[in-house]
């Protein structure tokens, strides 16, 4: 790369970053449904056709967010799984809802754009199918190594179920149990359901020690799947 391509790539990567940051304060100020392109290059200073030739449309800037949201709150959790991948599973399970808990109460927004209400309109692309994936695919080895190690109890599956988690083992989940596939469909669902109602204001006059009461529920939903209780 010359000299010159080097220097123009620098510029579009700074650019681009600009532009997301601007976005994102944005969705702070407007939410994610009154995003508009031309606002943006507006306070960058600007002309919307310099903006389209980085963004061409609204929802390729949304879909650029909502990729960088979920890579960074996956980052977050393997992070937080590497500092303690020696340890039990159920302490790894804990690590990483702990560190999805903190990520979104340090990025209310950004959580907001990811897990709250769908924008009107907007219909998000394959492109954001793994990156969404990154804190469901730590919990699912948290308790694959569980089932290799022999320490995992397979959770109760009713009958009606038992065709459902077995298409859940056939798509995502490996050589687990279809019960423990169901559960932990179940728990990844009810881990966003905690946040949600702690970051959305649900626990309001209910739950004063969030921190403690969060992680005695993730705690029990680590039990459901099986998750040995060490």
């Amino acid at each position: 790369m010359s000299t010159t391509q080097g220097a123009r790539a620098r510029a579009r990567i700074e650019v681009t970053a600009a532009i997301k940051d601007e976005a994102r304060r944005q969705l702070a100020a407007e939410g994610a449904s009154k995003l508009s392109l031309r606002a943006v290059a507006r306070e960058l200073g600007m002309v919307s056709s310099a903006l389209y030739r980085y963004f061409p449309s609204r929802d390729e800037l949304l879909t650029a967010l909502i990729i960088d949201a979920y890579d960074s709150v996956g980052e977050a959790a393997e992070v937080a799984h590497a500092e303690v991948a020696d340890a039990g599973s159920l302490r790894r399970w804990i690590a990483v809802c702990e560190a999805v808990r903190g990520w979104a109460l340090a990025h209310p927004h950004e959580y907001a754009l990811i897990y709250g209400s769908p924008v009107p309109g907007y219909v998000a692309p394959e492109t954001t199918v793994p990156p969404a994936a990154r804190v469901a695919l730590l919990l699912i080895g948290i308790a694959r190594d569980a089932h290799r190690a022999g320490t995992l109890s397979e959770p109760p599956l009713p009958a009606d179920l038992r065709p459902e988690g077995e298409r859940m083992v056939s798509d995502f989940a490996g050589d687990l149990p279809p019960a423990v596939a169901v559960a932990l469909v179940a728990a990844w669902a009810e881990l966003y359901g905690l946040v949600s109602f702690e970051l959305f204001g649900q626990f309001r006059r209910v739950v004063e020690d969030r921190e403690f009461f969060f992680r005695h529920a993730v705690r029990r939903l680590a039990l459901g799947v099986g998750l040995a209780d060490v």
